[in-house]
């Protein structure tokens, strides 16, 4: 099954009211997600968070699409061009 790499943005904009339901659903994720790396921006109230993912192009867009359904969050994901054959 031919799998990318990808990594996911995404901005939270009232991190004390969605974190909890975004990293739920990274866990669902888990089988994909490869390094995570989040900063805040207590001063205005907002979190920015990069993950990285391999996966099929559907296991990525399936997790962008629940995230981005996460009200506060904000999500973009940039692909690879290659195709891989291995789990990275």
């Amino acid at each position: 099954m031919k799998k990318k790499i990808a990594v996911i943005g995404a901005v939270l904009d009232n991190p004390a009211i969605c974190q909890t339901v975004f990293n739920g659903t990274i866990a669902q994720f888990k089988n994909i997600v490869k390094g995570r790396m989040g900063v805040p921006f207590g001063d205005v109230n907002v979190s920015v968070i990069s993950i990285i993912v391999s996966g099929t192009i559907d296991e990525i867009n399936n997790l962008t699409g629940k995230l981005g359904n996460i009200q506060g969050v904000n999500v973009k994901t940039s692909f690879s061009k290659k195709e891989i054959d291995t789990d990275i």
